[in-house]
């Protein structure tokens, strides 16, 4: 029995091994410097794949947590399984940045990556993002405040569009003019102050708040959007997404909501399945041919 144990542990280890060498890894692609550091992404490919690529925006309170590549492969393998390159995204993580700074960043590495994006066998047109959280939060931003670049800019990466095909938002904020309000607020019944003491990068310019907005862009030019949302959100209440999606179907914009009963911030094993194959199915129907 020992050795029938051994063999199937054997056995278990040799397909996660396959699994894993079928992905070709392509790490630290530097797509700028700030304050004398390097800031990357990673470009995971499965051998099966469709020419779309799938950005995902590396963020949790707007901290952006490293992790190593074979460790996102995993993370990401329902899309990677499906045939979509996946593109783990790190920006400039709080406490020492705050939101503006943060989504510079994120706007910088997808203007990177639509100039790399034949190099990396994948298709301009064909790349959505998602996030969850600040990170989705981040990925709404891209997607509906997208524009074609400076065409006067000396820096060749700011000259690239940063525009994207489909776009999944995990209970995002949405709105940020409505902090410490009862409809919009980011954490329910917590004053503003408590809120920036636990995160930091939210302490920006409080005349930027409509421009850090998402709900503030929506219009029909709008890239298919999805959100994800739990009606026992904690957190990010579920207003911010039900306001957004009210604001998409006034302005004509191809969106979909769903809200799972119970589910909280973070999501469960359970809903978060639920949430995995629904964004999986969004981007195989808005990314592919």
């Amino acid at each position: 029995m020992k050795y029938v144990s051994l063999f199937l542990m054997f056995l278990i280890s040799s397909i996660r091994a396959n699994a894993e060498s079928a992905i070709d890894i392509r790490a630290d692609v530097v797509y700028g410097h700030k304050d004398g550091m390097a800031m990357i992404y990673d470009v995971l490919t499965p051998s099966n794949h469709n020419g779309a690529g799938i950005i995902f925006v590396m963020s949790g309170g707007y901290y952006s947590v490293w992790g190593e590549p074979e460790t996102r492969a995993r993370q990401f393998s329902d899309m990677l399984d499906a045939g979509f390159a996946v593109i783990p995204l790190y920006h400039g993580s709080s406490p020492k940045y705050l939101i503006p700074e943060i989504y510079e960043d994120v706007s910088r590495a997808v203007r990177h990556i639509h100039i790399n994006a034949e190099q990396y066998g994948i298709d301009a047109e064909r790349i959505g993002v998602t996030g969850g959280s600040a990170g989705g939060h981040l990925s709404l931003l891209i997607g509906l405040d997208s524009d074609q670049g400076d065409p006067n800019s000396d820096d060749a990466v700011m000259r690239s569009q940063n525009s994207v095909a489909a776009v999944v938002a995990y209970y995002p904020p949405t709105d940020f003019r409505g902090v410490g309000k009862d409809n919009y607020e980011i954490i329910n019944e917590v004053p503003e102050e408590e809120l920036i003491s636990r995160f930091p990068a939210l302490d920006f310019d409080r005349s930027l708040l409509a421009s850090l907005s998402p709900i503030t862009f929506a219009d029909e030019l709008d890239p298919p959007t999805l959100l994800i949302h739990g009606d026992a959100d904690p957190l990010v209440h579920v207003s911010h997404s039900i306001a957004l999606q009210e604001e998409f179907e006034e302005q004509g914009t191809t969106s979909k909501l769903i809200i799972i009963p119970g589910a909280k911030h973070g999501f469960g094993r359970s809903d978060g399945a639920t949430a995995s194959s629904a964004r999986l199915e969004w981007f195989q129907e808005h990314l592919l041919d």
